[in-house]
């Protein structure tokens, strides 16, 4: 994307605004990151990446996301790349790794350890602070037990190579006829094991997502956030998520983290700059109130 077609879609507005808001709490900050997979990114240039980089910086935020599989071919010569990430002037919040569930351990319903030990490694020497799991819905008593263990097990991998562990949660776990969100929460380690808080998948599974956090804040780490108007994910502050209500109840328990915009659609329309850059404004507007 050269220049004048950035201009164009963001506006010269947003980048004579002040980048990199930190919203204050009077015990921490709140600080907005992006999700790269708003993006089509070709892993074999990482050129593409670094352009996804320079756009979420010019729009304001102050960290990324991204999946693991837009990073893994610079794992073996990381050096350059990290020094390239890090010229960006973002945070590398979190690397993440999401699976099929033909391609997640059977036993754990988790990515492998095999892939998390080598995608952990990279990440670290990549930049990235954090190490987010997605897994599949466990189904009996015992596979959540495999599943809790699992995830103590990981989150120990992770913390002896200095990364901050976290799960995060699609809406099936809070769907669970077997009460899978509360469980994992009280049977994982807090030493270990943290939480990437997913708040649209949340709500998309009937969860009053306030009350969630007054509960659970303190083993939050980081938010997703992104907005569903009947059962159909939309851009950040046009569906019915209770963003402001988030934000606000995030500010009364003084929480400190990363509130993370994820925008994805059901049709696999990647558009970029033109969800993001209203989704910025939208978070800005409900932090900033």
């Amino acid at each position: 994307m050269n220049r004048r077609t950035f201009l164009k879609t963001v506006g010269a507005a947003a980048l004579l605004s002040s980048p990199g808001r930190i919203f204050a709490t009077s015990t921490g900050t709140i600080r907005l990151g992006a999700q790269t997979n708003a993006w089509s990114i070709d892993p074999n240039n990482l050129d593409s990446f670094l352009s996804v980089l320079n756009q979420i910086k010019q729009v304001g935020y102050t960290g990324f996301e991204t999946g693991f599989f837009n990073l893994s071919n610079d794992f073996s010569a990381p050096q350059q790349t990290a020094d390239k990430i890090h010229s960006s002037g973002l945070d590398f919040v979190g690397i993440h790794i999401f699976l099929p569930p033909d391609k997640l351990d059977p036993q754990t319903h988790l990515p492998p350890a095999s892939l998390y030990e080598t995608i952990a490694r990279g990440g670290k020497a990549l930049g990235a602070k954090r190490l987010f799991f997605s897994g599949a819905p466990a189904a009996t008593e015992i596979d959540l037990k495999q599943k809790a263990e699992a995830l103590n097990v990981a989150g120990r991998f992770a913390k002896d190579l200095g990364l901050v562990f976290a799960y995060h949660n699609h809406w099936w776990e809070f769907q669970s006829k077997i009460g899978e969100i509360e469980a994992l929460y009280a049977k994982t380690d807090p030493a270990v094991v943290s939480f990437l808080l997913d708040a649209g998948h949340a709500y998309r599974g009937s969860a009053d997502v306030p009350d969630f956090l007054r509960k659970h804040s303190q083993r939050i780490v980081a938010l997703h956030l992104r907005d569903y108007k009947d059962g159909k994910q939309v851009p950040l502050g046009q569906g019915t998520v209770p963003l402001a209500e988030i934000a606000s109840t995030l500010r009364n328990l003084h929480w400190s983290g990363w509130a993370i915009n994820e925008e994805e659609r059901e049709d696999g329309r990647k558009a970029g700059l033109d969800f993001i850059s209203p989704a910025y404004k939208a978070l800005e507007g409900a932090f900033g109130a």
